[in-house]
C-alpha cells in the first residue's frame, strides 16, 4: 500500500511506500450487529450511554437511528428520526455543557428536502432554529472542534464542499444556528471523512477511488488546498481517526471492503484489521469510539456492513487489536474538551467574520453572505439573480415562479405523475403512437432488484403494463425497424443484471412484447451502465450505444435475420469524457452526433458515425462549475425543431433536482434552468415536487388534448405520498407540458416554443 510521508512542514506529498517492515495483520471479529437497515454511514456519541448512530438509506423511511453501544446483538435501539427519504449522512458534535448548551448535537441532512438539521443530546429534541436548506447531492459529513473551541460541520458533495459554523444564539435562548462560512471546490465525490485533532487535518476517502485526500483545518474564509495523501491497495470506503493523546500522533484507519488499514502519522502502514465472522463482508462509513465501556475496554470500531444474510451496522472490539498493532491505547479521549486558544471570531467583526490584527487595528474576513468592513451588512449570491429580494445572509425571497439556488431556477408545475412503480427508477422514454397521439405511451425503467423491468403508462399516468427485465437502466425508442418482413417499433435498454442489450417489440397499442433475439450479449467482462440509440441519416443503419462506468462506449449495429430475429455486431469502441463516470446520452440523428453526460464533469458532444473511429474528439459543451451545470449530470434528451439547427437539449442536474436547457445548434448556448415544484394535477389532486431526479425524456410533438405542444417526463426519486402520508417505497415519473418551460412568460419574448416542430413524426 502506497502512502506519502508527513513532512515536518505539514506538507503532504504523494509517494509509493513499501509495506512497513513490522506491519501486522489482525483478525477482528464482528462483535455485535444492529437489526437490518439500509446502511452507509456511522458516527458515535461519547455520552453517559455511548451511542452508535447510523443512517437509514431506505426508500420508505429514511432518517437516522441510535443504538446503545454497550448492548448485544441485535443492538438495543435508543432512538429513531425520519426526516427524509434515503438519508445517507449523520454526524455528532460534542460540547462542553453550560446553562443553555446541550451536551451534544446530532447533525444530518436527507432527501427529499435537502434540509440540514440538528438534534440536541441527550434528549433527542430537534433544534428547529437550525434548519437550513442546502441544495445538493451530499456524500460526506464531518464535524471539527477548532483550537478556538468553535464547532464546524463540513459537508461534501459533487465537486464542492461547504463549511458551517455551529453556534448557539444566547440572545434567543440558546437557539442552535448553522452559519455558512464558505463553499470551495473539491476534486472528487467523497465516500468518507474524518478529522484529526492533533494534526489539525481533514482526511477524505473518495467514491470508487484508491486515493485518500487531505487538507489543513483552519478557521478561515480562504479555500483550503486539497492534496492527495496517497493511494490504497483497493477502493477506499471510509476513514476514521484514532486519537492517541500524544501531539501529532493520531492514527488513520482506512476501510477497504473487509479490511481496515491502520497508519502512523508518517503514513507508514502499521497493520491491517481483517473483519471476520461472516462471509463476503463489505464495510464502509467508519467511526471509532475509543473511550472504555463495559463491553469494550479498549474502544470499538463501528461501520456499515453488508455480508451474507447481514445488512446494517456492526461493531468490532478494539481490545487486543490496538495492543497487537503496537498503538498507544488512549481511552481517556474526550471530544467535548475544546482548546483554550483565543477565538478568532470577535464582536469587532459583528460575529460574522474572522478577526485579525493588521498593524492598524482589526481586519475582518467576512463569512459567506456578509460584507462591509465590520461584516454587518448581509448579501446574497448573484443578488438573488434579479428574481427575488435578499432578506438575510444568503437568504432570498424569490418572486413567484422562481426558486432553487439564489432564485435562478424557473419553477414549473407537473400536471400529473405515473403511478408508483418499482424500487429504484431511472430513465423514461416517450413512444409516439402512429395512429392516435392521445394513445402515446411512457416507458420507464426500474434498475433495482425490486420490481426490475420496464413499465408502460398512458398519458394520464395510469400503469398499463409491467414487464420483467434484467435491471434495465436507460430506455429509448427505435421507430420503423425492419425485422425480417415486418416493420416494428422497439424499446431498447442496457440490462445491468446480466450485462446485455435488451430489446422489446412495441405493439400497435403501445405495450411491450418479447421479440426473437431481444437479449444480445456484450463483450466478456463488460459491465453495462447507460445506453442510447442512433440511426444514421447517411446509411440508414440502426446503432445501439452502451457504456460502462469506466466511460468505455461500445457501438453496435442492430440488424435482423430474414425470419425477424434481431442480431448485433460490434462496430467500434471509444472512451468518452475526461475519465469520470458516464451514463445518460441522446443522439441527434439529423446532425450525426451524440450528446453524453459525464456525471461529475460535463456534457459532451461526439460524432455518432462509426467512421469517427476509436479516438473521436469530444467537445465539452457545458462543464460542472460553469455557473449553470451541476453534478451529477444525469439524463439527456433532445427536442427537435423545424430544421437541424433548431431545437433544444435538456439535461438533468441531479444534485440540485433541476434541468438545464441548451440550444441544439453549436455552440449550444445555455438558455435556462428549471425545476419542478408541486402542482395541482389534472384530476385536482396535488402532485409532489421532484427531488433527486435522474432520467429525462421530452418530445415537441403535440400529444393530443393533454399535451398539445409537447411533453417532458422526468424521474422523481423521492416520491411523496398525497396528504402528507410519507414517502413511497417506489419511484414515480412526473409529466410537465413542454410549453410550461419553453413557453413560460419569462422567456416568451425569445420565441423558444416557435422553434419546436409540433408536427415532428419520428417515423418519417
Amino acid at each position: 500500500m502506497g502512502f506519502s510521508r508527513y513532512l515536518a512542514t505539514g506538507a503532504l506529498l504523494c509517494s509509493a511506500l513499501t509495506p512497513h517492515a513490522n506491519a501486522v495483520d489482525v483478525d477482528v471479529p464482528v462483535s455485535a450487529l444492529t437489526s437490518e437497515v439500509e446502511s452507509d454511514w456511522t458516527s458515535v456519541y461519547y455520552g453517559r450511554t455511548p451511542l452508535l448512530l447510523g443512517n437509514d438509506g431506505s426508500a420508505a423511511s429514511g432518517g437516522w437511528l441510535a443504538w446503545d453501544i454497550n448492548s448485544t446483538t441485535p443492538l438495543s435501539q435508543v432512538h429513531v428520526e425520519t426526516p427524509g427519504r434515503r438519508t445517507k449522512l449523520v454526524t455528532t458534535i460534542h460540547r462542553q455543557t453550560g446553562a443553555k448548551t446541550p451536551a451534544g448535537l446530532v447533525v444530518s441532512i436527507g432527501q427529499p428536502d435537502s434540509v440540514l438539521r440538528a438534534w440536541e443530546l441527550p434528549g433527542f429534541e430537534e433544534a428547529k432554529s437550525a434548519q437550513t436548506t442546502v441544495l445538493g447531492d451530499w456524500s460526506a459529513l464531518c464535524s471539527w472542534k477548532s483550537p478556538g473551541g468553535n464547532d464546524y460541520v463540513y459537508l461534501f458533495g459533487k465537486r464542492e464542499a461547504k463549511v458551517f459554523l455551529v453556534r448557539a444564539n444566547d440572545e434567543n435562548g440558546g437557539d442552535i444556528q448553522f452559519s455558512e462560512i464558505q463553499t470551495f471546490a473539491f476534486p472528487v465525490e467523497a465516500s468518507g471523512c474524518a478529522t484529526s485533532p492533533s494534526l489539525k487535518k481533514m482526511f477524505i476517502s473518495a467514491d470508487d477511488d484508491k486515493d485518500v485526500y487531505v487538507f489543513d483545518l483552519v478557521e478561515s474564509v480562504t479555500a483550503p488546498e486539497v492534496t492527495k495523501a496517497g493511494e490504497a491497495d483497493d477502493d477506499t470506503t471510509g476513514v476514521a481517526v484514532y486519537v492517541s493523546g500524544t501531539p501529532e500522533l493520531d492514527y488513520l484507519f482506512v476501510a477497504m471492503k473487509d479490511t481496515v488499514a491502520v497508519y502512523e502519522p508518517s503514513f507508514k502502514l502499521v497493520g491491517n484489521l481483517k473483519l471476520t465472522g461472516y462471509e463476503d463482508i463489505e464495510a464502509q462509513g467508519l467511526a471509532i469510539h475509543q473511550t472504555a465501556t463495559s463491553q469494550y475496554p479498549s474502544g470499538v470500531l463501528a461501520y456499515a456492513i453488508e455480508a451474507e444474510d447481514v445488512a446494517g451496522f456492526g461493531l468490532s472490539s478494539l481490545d487486543g487489536a490496538i495492543q497487537t498493532l503496537g498503538l498507544k491505547v488512549n481511552t481517556k479521549y474526550d471530544p467535548a474538551v475544546g482548546c483554550k486558544k483565543q477565538c478568532p471570531i470577535c464582536s469587532a467583526c459583528s460575529g460574522n467574520g474572522y478577526c485579525a490584527q493588521n498593524g492598524k487595528g482589526i481586519e475582518c474576513s467576512c463569512f459567506a453572505g456578509w460584507e462591509s468592513k465590520i461584516c454587518n451588512a448581509y448579501t446574497c449570491d448573484e443578488n438573488c439573480s434579479g428574481n427575488g429580494k435578499c432578506v438575510g445572509s444568503n437568504q432570498c425571497r424569490c418572486d413567484n415562479g422562481w426558486g432553487g439556488l439564489h432564485c435562478s431556477f424557473l419553477v414549473v408545475e407537473p400536471v400529473t405523475e405515473t403511478e408508483a412503480n418499482g424500487g429504484d427508477g431511472d430513465d423514461p422514454a416517450i413512444w409516439i403512437s402512429p395512429t392516435d397521439r392521445d394513445e402515446s405511451r411512457i416507458i420507464t425503467t426500474t434498475k433495482s432488484e425490486q420490481g426490475a423491468g420496464l413499465g408502460v403508462f398512458d398519458l394520464s399516468g395510469k400503469r398499463l403494463q409491467t414487464l420483467p427485465a434484467g435491471e434495465p437502466n436507460n430506455v429509448d425508442v427505435i421507430y420503423n425497424f425492419q425485422a425480417g418482413s415486418r416493420t416494428v417499433d422497439l424499446a431498447y435498454a442496457a440490462c445491468r443484471a446480466d450485462n446485455t442489450l435488451c430489446l422489446f417489440e412495441i405493439t400497435p397499442n403501445g405495450t411491450l412484447a418479447n421479440i426473437p433475439g431481444g437479449i444480445q450479449p456484450t463483450q466478456p467482462d463488460y459491465k453495462v451502465y447507460g445506453s442510447c440509440t442512433y440511426r444514421s441519416h447517411k446509411t440508414g443503419k440502426q446503432y445501439l450505444f452502451v457504456n460502462a462506468k469506466s466511460a468505455e462506449y461500445l457501438q453496435y449495429e442492430l440488424s435482423s435475420t430474414s425470419n425477424g430475429t434481431l442480431t448485433t455486431t460490434l462496430i467500434r469502441s471509444f472512451t468518452a469524457g475526461s475519465g469520470g463516470q458516464v451514463e445518460g446520452c441522446v443522439a441527434d440523428e439529423e446532425n450525426g452526433v451524440v450528446f453524453i453526460g459525464e456525471e461529475p464533469h460535463a456534457l459532451w458532444r461526439y460524432d455518432a458515425e462509426p467512421d469517427a473511429g476509436s479516438s473521436p474528439e469530444g467537445v465539452a459543451i457545458a462543464t460542472v462549475g460553469d455557473g449553470h451545470l451541476r453534478a451529477d449530470v444525469e439524463g439527456v434528451t433532445l427536442v427537435v425543431g423545424h430544421t437541424p439547427d433548431e431545437g433544444f437539449i435538456l439535461v438533468s442536474n441531479q444534485g440540485v433536482s433541476a434541468y438545464n436547457v441548451y440550444r441544439r445548434q453549436a455552440p449550444h448556448d445555455f438558455v435556462l434552468t428549471f425545476t419542478i415544484g408541486k402542482g395541482e394535477g389534472l384530476d385536482g389532486e396535488e402532485v409532489d415536487a421532484v427531488s433527486n431526479t435522474d432520467g429525462i425524456a421530452a418530445v415537441g410533438t403535440g400529444l393530443g388534448e393533454r399535451f398539445p405542444r409537447g411533453l417532458i417526463v422526468v424521474h422523481d426519486d423521492s416520491n411523496q405520498l398525497p396528504g402528507g402520508k410519507g414517502t413511497s417505497e417506489e419511484a414515480s415519473f412526473k409529466l410537465v407540458p413542454l410549453e410550461s418551460v419553453l413557453g413560460a412568460d419569462v422567456v416568451k419574448e425569445l420565441g423558444l416554443l416557435e422553434e419546436v416542430d409540433e408536427e415532428w413524426d419520428p417515423r418519417v
